[in-house]
């Protein structure tokens, strides 16, 4: 057994020819090295593979045993004599294996040669496998009707030969083809792109296989077609290039499919980039024209377009706000109103529309039934003109319309989402000519669904944000009564519609003796729960605030509060308002004093703006967030002389996206620095200079201008500790309401000091001070340096006394204690007399 080496190299002597259905690599085929004799003397693992013999079993024994039926002795010596001539043998042969079985193998032996002085020759064979072959006329009608377009072009690249599925492809007859070139018959199929190509392949010999493009067929010119064609030469026996034969495969249905999914693919780009319903409805029109459509319009309900209008139509009912109940005789239920919320068209000013953006809507696509919208099952008309007449009575706008603009055919696909109706979007096809077809259903039900879903969350946020925004506004105070200590502006902006409302917030609360507070925070978070904490710990800040806390002990309970309030949440099921997080800044100011007494917990520092212009961040201790727990607050006093300026804010005005909070606090003591501007209109100038475009956060300011309680208006006397003083502490009350011009109040006004002083002189300890102030109230304040608190009671009729506290309470608009380093101070305040007619 031998096997063929190397192809020739040109111009050298052939050598035997071998069957060209049976060429193999002789690397891979079983080879053995024989005598003269015909006996074995070397044995491959390739051959043993092939026959199942190992070397040991076969060298040294004749071949012949290998061999399924004797061989003819005169045949082996032709054999060995064609060998011993240099020319070699090729044949088959049927040898066994050593398991009994029998196979025929392609068998080869190659011309003598001597090895260790003799003469041998090498042997080699592999298994023939099965050859089908076909007669003439079967392969002929094979390449006049198969599936796949072939034709055969001559050098010059004429129309040799075509078979009949190229024929069909095309839409030109063979006899109109032969002879000519394709640029000549077939000019709208890209030729310009197809005949360089087979004149590359004539010129390289290398085939382009599966070259793409898309055209139109002469027999279907207005439906766009794609088609996939390989190039292969032909070539005569020495090699040369004598032709060119192509290949045409209509990819159409493939290429559509391609298109469908690119298009659905591409949707989740391009739809629902904002959480604004209109917006997304746009978004949908404009991605479709023209890719899928040449006009489209999306249509919402009217709850949906208006999110602030009760829920939309549920499916399986009838929408809300129409009628909503099923006619009382069975019938279909009343048509939904819609408003057109976005529409695209390829001309330009869509003017193929009977209803522009922002029109109430009341039209459906034939039969005009409404139940479609409920069952949620895309309407396809192929052929518009068809059912042209169905829209003459109902809309003839429409109708119109369909003939003026040559609308031809129609998708028009409910927009649901989560089980429920939103609306209708309606694709149109014009300058396109191709039809819809019963594929372009899927993609189109795909993007409204994709749309929907967009749609639906944007209505949801809408709504939400809404109700967090109303909820925050309602929470946060409506009037800043600074008194006659303050004068206060404010400015609060909620965030952006992508992040929803937070939990900033900001209070005004009059204090005892004329005293305001001042306070601003933040709650981590955003939306209804954000808003809702705020409001739990504003409510907080109001009770603690009336116990005349210091601000360190305020922030201390209210931190307690917040630990308290978390680890019910944590314990119990969780309502979503956690207030971890928050922070918190308290300060209060003193027009008698003018000193600003302030703590903060986690906080920006407040900034002063000083008469003269001057700003100042000023140094408090940081304190930690609130709900940390176990970590202490401390106070800071500064004075701040009348016309001060102090702005407590939020962090969302000095660290918007991609700004450090230390440049935003520079720019807002610059923008705070602006002179001869009213507070509000200040305010509001130094919320626009900080904030030119949508916040990600809530921004809250807060502005105060100082005012002084000057001598007029603060009056104080030592009280002796004797009974009888309180005679001349009445009669020098009653002389100063009358300077003061408040002889109304001077009667009650004897009451209640002679009582307050009768109880200091009589259960506390020295010294007694009396103090009025006339503000935009009258305060009448008596301060010792005993700690106990009066305690008011209602007293028996029997009794001599206990009613001193009772009747306080009832000459006064309010009254309370107040306590100090040095004691406490009982306080009342009296509404002044109206000075108008």
């Amino acid at each position: 057994m031998a096997s063929e080496g190397p192809p020739s190299a040109p111009g050298s002597e052939p050598s035997q020819p071998r069957t060209p259905q049976h060429s193999f690599d002789t690397a891979n085929d079983a080879t053995a090295v024989l005598a003269a004799a015909g006996t074995v003397i070397g044995w491959t693992q390739s051959a043993q593979d092939l026959l199942g013999y190992r070397a040991a079993e076969v060298v040294g024994r004749s071949a012949g045993f290998l061999l399924a039926m004797p061989e003819d002795p005169a045949r082996v010596a032709r054999i060995a004599e064609r060998c011993r001539t240099g020319v070699g043998w090729s044949g088959v042969a049927d040898v066994r294996r050593r398991d009994g079985r029998r196979i025929e193998v392609d068998l080869r032996i190659s011309a003598s040669f001597h090895l260790d002085g003799r003469e041998c020759f090498l042997a080699s064979a592999r298994e023939r496998r099965p050859v089908w072959t076909v007669g003439q006329s079967v392969f002929d009608a094979f390449l006049t009707s198969a599936p796949i377009g072939m034709a055969v072009m001559s050098p010059q690249l004429r129309y040799v030969w075509m078979n009949e599925t190229l024929e069909r492809i095309g839409g030109v007859p063979r006899e109109q083809r032969v002879g000519r070139r394709m640029g000549e018959v077939l000019p709208g199929l890209e030729t310009e792109a197809i005949e360089p190509l087979m004149r590359r392949v004539l010129d390289t010999g290398v085939p382009v296989i599966d070259f793409e493009y898309r055209g139109w067929s002469w027999a279907d010119p207005h439906r766009e077609r794609a088609y996939s064609t390989s190039f292969f030469p032909l070539t005569d026996g020495d090699g040369t290039v004598t032709g060119i034969c192509y290949m045409v495969l209509d990819v159409t249905d493939r290429w559509k499919a391609q298109q469908r999914l690119a298009l659905v693919n591409d949707a989740g780009a391009s739809i629902g980039s904002t959480l604004d319903v209109m917006r997304t409805a746009q978004e949908l029109a404009d991605f479709a024209v023209p890719r899928f459509a040449d006009f489209v319009t999306v249509d919402l309900l009217e709850p949906v377009a208006s999110p602030e209008e009760p829920g939309p139509w549920p499916s399986g009912t009838a929408p809300y706000g129409t009628g909503a109940a099923r006619s009382g005789g069975g019938g279909a239920p009343s048509r939904p109103t819609m408003r057109r919320a976005g529409m695209s068209s390829v001309r330009e000013g869509c003017p193929e529309a009977v209803y522009r953006v922002g029109d109430r809507v009341d039209s459906l696509p034939p039969p005009h039934d409404v139940r479609f919208l409920r069952d949620g099952e895309p309407v396809l008309i192929p052929a518009l003109g068809a059912v042209r007449h169905l829209w003459a009575a109902e809309q003839p706008a429409r109708e119109a319309s369909i003939g003026e603009f040559g609308l031809h055919s129609l998708i028009a696909v409910p927009m649901r989402a989560r089980d429920t109706v939103l609306g209708l979007t309606t694709f149109v096809r014009s300058v396109n000519q191709d039809p819809f077809e019963p594929g372009d259903v899927l993609p189109a039900r795909e993007l409204v669904a994709r749309a929907a879903v967009c749609v639906d969350n944007a209505r949801r946020y809408t709504r939400e944000h809404a109700a967090a925004l109303t909820l925050q506004r309602s929470l946060l105070p409506h009037m800043l009564p600074g008194g006659m200590a303050l004068d206060v502006a404010s400015s609060y902006l909620p965030a952006d519609a992508k992040d929803g409302v937070g939990g900033d917030w900001f209070d005004v609360i009059p204090l005892s003796s004329a005293r305001v507070a001042l306070v601003v925070g933040d709650v981590v978070g955003h939306g209804i729960s954000a808003a809702a904490t705020m409001g739990r710990l504003r409510t907080a800040v109001h009770t603690l605030a009336d116990m005349d806390l210091p601000p360190d002990e305020l922030l201390a309970h209210l931190d307690d509060l917040v630990i308290r309030l978390s680890d019910e949440e944590f314990d119990g099921e969780s309502s979503g308002t956690t207030v971890l997080g928050a922070t918190c800044l308290y300060a209060v100011y003193d027009p008698v004093t003018q000193l600003c007494t302030m703590a903060r917990a986690g906080h920006p520092p407040p900034v002063v703006v000083s008469p003269d212009g001057r700003v100042d961040f000023p140094e408090l201790p940081a304190g930690p967030p609130l709900g940390l727990g176990g970590l202490p607050f401390e106070t800071a006093e500064i004075e701040l002389p009348e016309g001060s300026l102090i702005a407590l804010y939020t962090n969302g005005l000095i660290e918007g996206r991609d700004r450090d909070a230390d440049l935003g606090m520079s720019r807002l003591g610059g923008a705070l620095a602006q002179r001869g501007l009213p507070l509000d209109t200040l305010c509001a100038t130094v919320v626009e200079q900080l904030l030119p475009v949508p916040q990600p956060d809530d921004v809250a300011l807060l502005l105060a201008r100082t005012h002084e309680l000057g001598a007029d208006h603060v009056v104080s006397w030592e009280v002796p500790a004797d009974p009888a003083a309180v005679a001349g502490v009445r009669a020098r009350t009653a002389r100063l309401l009358r300077t003061w011009g408040l002889e109304e109040l001077q009667m009650t006004t004897e009451l209640i000091v002679s009582e307050l002083v009768t109880n200091a002189l009589r259960h506390a300890t020295g010294p007694i001070r009396l103090r009025l102030l006339r503000q935009s109230v009258l305060i009448c304040e008596v301060s010792d340096a005993s700690s106990t608190s009066p305690r008011l009671r209602h007293a028996r009729t029997t009794d001599e006394g206990g009613r001193g506290l009772f009747l306080v309470a009832q000459l006064t608009h309010r009254w309370g204690t107040r306590y100090t380093p040095e004691g406490k101070i009982i306080w009342t305040e009296q509404e002044l007399p109206s000075t108008g007619t």
